[in-house]
This record gives C-alpha cells, sequence and structure tokens, in this order.
C-alpha cells in the first residue's frame, strides 16, 4: 500500500504492534457536576489509563464525548494526552462532523502533536458511497495525519469504497461498528496488505472472538475505560485460548453489561461513565443530551461491575 511519506508509515507500523499487544482505549473526557471541562482530573485520569499500556490511545472519539466538545475544550483533551502518552504509545485523536469541520479538528489535533484520526461518521445525513470517499479525500487533503475511516450507524462501506479509500495515501485503515462479520471479510479481502482493521463494536469483547476469524482480532475496549484489568485479563485469554477463561467473563460479566447498557439510549457511553465513577475515577457526568444512570441500574452496574473484579481476582490467584 502506497504511503505519503515514511512518517506516516512509522505511525501504521506502531499503530499495527499496538492492535497485536494490548486493547485500544478510548478514555472519557472528565467534567465538573456544573459540566465545565475538568482538565486536572482528565490528566490523572489518562495517566492511570496510561499506565495499563494499551496498544493506542483514543482521545476525544465517541467514548470520550467528542460530539459534547467544543474546539478549544477538544485541544485541550488532545494536547494532554500527546503530553501524559509522552510518545509511549500512539495517540488517535477523534474527528468528524462534515468534512469542513473534520479538518478543523485535525488541524487542531495535529497541532497538538496526536498521531492520527479516528474519522467518526459524518453528522445526520444518508450519503452515497461516492460522497464517503470523497468525504475523507477532502479530509485527508486538509491534514497530513494519517486516517481511520469509522463505519458505524450511517456510514457503511463497500468492497469497492475500500479499495478506493485504501488508495487514498494517508488513509491507513478502518473501525468497524456493524458487525456484519460477511461484510466484513468482503472488506477485508478487498483492501489492500497492510491496511488496518479493528473491531469496533460496542462492548467488543462479546463479538472479539467472532471477528478474530474473518482476520480482524483487534478491537477497542470500552471496558478498559474504567476496568483496565478486566480488559486486559480478557485480552490475554482470548490471545493464550484460555476459553473457560473467555466464556466465564463473557457469561459472568460481559453479557450482563451488554443487557445493562441495552436498556437505555446512550448507555454505550454514560453506563461506561458511571462505571468508572463507582471506581473512584475522576470523570465526572455526562454532558447533555447523555444522562446519567439511575438508582436502580447504578446498583445493577455496581453488582456486575463486582462480579467481573472477582472473576479477575480468582484468574490471578490460579496463575500466581
Amino acid at each position: 500500500m502506497e504511503r505519503i511519506n515514511a512518517d506516516t508509515e512509522r505511525v501504521v507500523q506502531r499503530l499495527r504492534d499496538g492492535m497485536a499487544g494490548g486493547v485500544l482505549a478510548f478514555p472519557l473526557t472528565s467534567f465538573r457536576e456544573d459540566g465545565s471541562l475538568d482538565l486536572e482530573s482528565y490528566r490523572a485520569y489518562l495517566t492511570a489509563q496510561v499506565a495499563t499500556a494499551p496498544g493506542a490511545v483514543f482521545p476525544a472519539c465517541g467514548t470520550g464525548e467528542f460530539s459534547a466538545l467544543d474546539e478549544d475544550e477538544y485541544r485541550a483533551v488532545v494536547r494532554a494526552a500527546v503530553e501524559v502518552a509522552d510518545g509511549r504509545l500512539p495517540v488517535v485523536a477523534g474527528t468528524g462532523y462534515g468534512w469542513a469541520q473534520a479538518v478543523r479538528f485535525a488541524r487542531i489535533a495535529e497541532e497538538a502533536g496526536a498521531d492520527a484520526l479516528l474519522v467518526m461518521p459524518h453528522y445526520l445525513v444518508a450519503a452515497p458511497q461516492d460522497g464517503l470517499v470523497e468525504q475523507l479525500r477532502r479530509i485527508a487533503a486538509g491534514t497530513s495525519l494519517p486516517l481511520i475511516a469509522y463505519q458505524r450507524g450511517q456510514v457503511t462501506f463497500t468492497a469497492d469504497s475500500v479499495r478506493r479509500i485504501a488508495g487514498i495515501p494517508t488513509v491507513v485503515g478502518l473501525k468497524d461498528g456493524h458487525s456484519d462479520l460477511d461484510r466484513l471479510q468482503r472488506l477485508t479481502l478487498a483492501a489492500p496488505d497492510g491496511f488496518l482493521f479493528f473491531n469496533g463494536a460496542a462492548t467488543a469483547e462479546i463479538q472479539a472472538g467472532a471477528y478474530a476469524t474473518v482476520g480482524v482480532p483487534a478491537y477497542s475496549s470500552a471496558v478498559h475505560a474504567f476496568a483496565p484489568e478486566i480488559a486486559d485479563a480478557f485480552f490475554t485469554a482470548l490471545r493464550e485460548g484460555e476459553e473457560a477463561v473467555t466464556r466465564k467473563l463473557l457469561r459472568d460479566f460481559y453479557v450482563p453489561l451488554v443487557e445493562l447498557r441495552d436498556r437505555v439510549p446512550g448507555y454505550a457511553v454514560s453506563l461506561v461513565k458511571a462505571a468508572a465513577r463507582l471506581r473512584g475515577l475522576p470523570v465526572g457526568p455526562v454532558r447533555a443530551p447523555l444522562t446519567d444512570p439511575g438508582p436502580a441500574d447504578l446498583a445493577d452496574l455496581e453488582k456486575i461491575l463486582d462480579a467481573g473484579l472477582d472473576l479477575v481476582g480468582a484468574v490471578r490467584r490460579r496463575t500466581a
């Protein structure tokens, strides 16, 4: 696959290495009770996230409430992530909306020192394949940073479109949030060698094994945002073929978490943030239009979290 320069190739290799070695971390963004950005708490939280050595860190993306950030807040969040990561792992910032606004965010991320960008689904409108490709072309023309396309919601690429976007020198990969494995297999076969793919389904661990069967073993982990020890235990067990461990974690932690997540729209983020608060992490509330879970759901969340931590503790005791 043609690359625009050696810097892009180095970023791709770092991402490839990171994806092979750990989950991809999508940190939460810390807000105060009045809704304002709490940068000091964000730095403290992010320091703990980076210390667990994920494969890469993706600030200001979906879990980080990108759509709720203004440009100054976005700049501060991405810059803090770059400073905390300090070159130890790649920093991939979110960008999105229409291509013109996406370029504005992309340039802010570039100035802040990000290594690459995740191009999230555009706002509101459905678009034909030519438009999806042109959107990426225009964003790529506005920044030198490598781009990872994100198909989810109203964005779904065909195999032909993947071939076309892979021909844009700085488009280096695709995050899949549709979980249509037949279609995804076709996309991986259409893409050139070296094009990056990773599983971006909500609570990706549920489908991590299935994704691996079509050649996409890498995945993002929302659980890492509040319980990196659970996320890492699952990743390790899956990689090492410890089926009994993965099945128990899926049955007793991940499936109940998904069932709770599906009760209320937006829980894919607000439930994660609530779990982080239960663990004493300084992330604060979500911003509207998301809402924080009520007492009954929080009680259920706490039971699920305790079960997951107990399972990981038991695994560690057996292997000690």
